[in-house]
């Protein structure tokens, strides 16, 4: 039977005829509304429409529905790659598919200022499984990814991670990328995505620490100061963002992690022009991060609610505002981590009245934490997963039942450089990056160099090095080797088949990097070393392909 007919004036339809037609019709509103779901236009009924507000210390859609953000962190913008990590072994869409079938429904994007720049082009992607890929620049690749989270029903946080592909800072700005150009870029963003929901906001800055206080009054060092100077201008361009503000490390000369003490939120709270549009964020990571003091105590865990009451937790339970926790995680490797882990799920809570969170990270390449992909890139990590699940929050209106993928390729090498999420109050061993300045390119002829020590530990360090080829024609399977000084043995590497003889690393190409093209094409690779002095090899000569190269 026709819809045509279905319409049609003075003709009586047998009862069993009509009930059929009215299934059939019915069957066909529901396929148009999946439809509309799958290509991200969210239906009236659908938890998490349209841009979202706040009240109080809840997140509410566009309903005036509560929503809760159980999200991931998809690193790698904010590096020298200048796209999100893993794309060198895997399709984008396939990994945002995945993600959403983990029951996370918004992912927070680090990126770094230095992202925007000219010169920055995106490396170590595998285009045969990124077809639509090449040729963008990283903010084109960007709105690639949003642009499908959002048609599989994602959510997106911009985080500003760092100024420049190379180190966390301490302030929101640096000499080379002031408050200035902090603030254009985060308008820019605003405008960029403006009308476009699945881009929930902006994580104005990751993990300031340090000099960083909170109600001190200075114009170069008050963070909450410098929340409300970009966050209001951020507004001015795209009211509907909410704008996530972090703690510091030190309030009142109470430690904590860096971006994770928000003791002076409720004292001197950021005041943005545009009410209902603030959540404050913070970090909190286990002992085997950093040791700090409470984990020794008598009465871990049962102790920590009352820590993360004290530093962040107060501001939901005394409905200041809501609190997104923007990073945590662990390689769950103690009996005490996994006793933390199991303490925050079930403080943060179930449901709209829990609190919101992206774990830290999807990438397996975190060198402190790991993450909810193993090593291979697509085999999810089911131990931590288990954890998360109970604290998952649908966004569609379903169940929140979350089914398991199945890989979609076989293992392959981790890759490029791992950004430490975290950091501790003092002189933590795993701290967020503090790297040497990056020098500039050497003099071996077609070759230049750029090393970077990331982080530096009691035990070890992680480093990123760029190969550039100067030269005007493309140089195929290269070979690089450099000194280290400290008996040094690899804990990882990546982007190269490394080995280390005689005093030397040495590190080939993989199929997918073996090509530096002319005139100014990079190369990154990376590596974490055990070190027994402690310390950092910091190499001045190298030897690519026979040629020396000095800094």
């Amino acid at each position: 039977m026709s819809l045509y007919a279905l319409k049609q004036p003075r003709k009586i339809l047998p009862k069993t005829l009509l009930v059929s037609s009215l299934f059939l019709l019915l069957n066909i509103v529901l396929a148009c509304l999946e439809i509309l779901n799958i290509t991200g236009v969210a239906t009236a009924g659908a938890a998490g429409t349209g841009y979202w507000h706040t009240s109080g210390k809840d997140i509410l859609d566009a309903n005036n529905r509560p929503v809760r953000i159980a999200g991931i962190n998809w690193f790698g913008f904010e590096t020298s790659n200048y796209v999100a990590h893993g794309l060198w072994t895997r399709g984008y869409k396939d990994t945002l598919v995945q993600l959403k079938n983990q029951g996370y429904n918004t992912i927070r994007l680090p990126y770094s200022n230095q992202l925007f720049d000219p010169g920055s082009m995106p490396n170590s992607i595998d285009y045969s499984k990124n077809a639509d890929l090449q040729g963008l620049n990283g903010l084109q690749i960007m709105d690639k990814i949003i642009t499908h989270a959002g048609q599989l029903g994602l959510r997106i946080i911009l985080d500003r991670h760092r100024p420049d592909a190379n180190s966390q800072s301490e302030l929101w700005y640096t000499n080379a990328y002031p408050e200035s150009r902090w603030i254009a870029d985060w308008k820019m963003l605003a405008a960029r995505y403006n009308n476009n929901p699945v881009v929930v906001g902006a994580d104005l800055h990751n993990e300031p620490h340090g000099p960083a206080c909170w109600g001190c009054g200075s114009a170069q060092t008050d963070w909450r100061l410098a929340a409300e100077r970009a966050g209001n201008a951020i507004l001015s361009v795209n009211p509907n963002w909410l704008i996530f503000v972090e703690g510091v490390e030190s309030y009142n000369g109470n430690n904590y992690w860096w971006g994770g003490n928000l003791m002076g939120a409720g004292t001197y709270p950021v005041r943005l022009n545009v009410p209902n549009r603030l959540v404050y964020s913070s970090h909190d990571y286990p002992a085997s991060i950093y040791n700090q003091s409470w984990f020794n105590a008598s009465n871990y865990p049962t102790n920590l609610a009352g820590i993360w009451d004290k530093h962040w937790g107060y501001l939901v339970k005394n409905n200041i505002a809501p609190v997104l926790l923007g990073e945590f995680g662990t390689k769950l490797e103690t009996n005490s981590d996994k006793q933390w882990l199991n303490a925050m799920v079930n403080y943060l809570g179930q449901g709209t009245g829990g609190i919101s969170w992206t774990y830290w990270s999807w990438n397996p390449n975190s060198g402190d934490t790991g993450g909810i992909l193993k090593d291979d890139w697509n085999t999810i990590n089911q131990e931590k997963q288990n954890y998360l699940a109970g604290i998952m929050f649908p966004l569609d209106g379903s169940d929140g039942t979350t089914p398991q993928p199945t890989p979609t390729a076989s293992p392959t090498p981790t890759a490029s450089l791992t950004p430490a999420p975290t950091a501790s109050p003092t002189a933590a061993p795993t701290a967020a990056p503090t790297a040497a300045p990056t020098p500039p390119p050497g003099n071996g002829g077609q070759f230049g160099i750029r090393y970077t020590v990331h982080t530096e530990w009691n035990s070890g360090y992680v480093i990123g090095l760029d190969v550039v080829n100067k030269g005007s024609t493309p140089v195929s399977n290269w070979k690089i080797s450099w000194p280290i000084s400290y008996g040094e043995t690899f804990s990882n590497y990546w982007n190269g088949n490394c080995t280390i003889a005689g005093g030397w690393v040495t590190c080939t190409n993989m199929s997918y990097n073996a090509t530096i093209s002319q005139n100014g094409g990079t190369i990154n690779l990376g590596a974490q070393f055990n070190s027994p002095k402690g310390k950092a090899s910091r190499p001045l000569t190298f030897i690519i392909n026979g040629q020396k190269v000095t800094l």
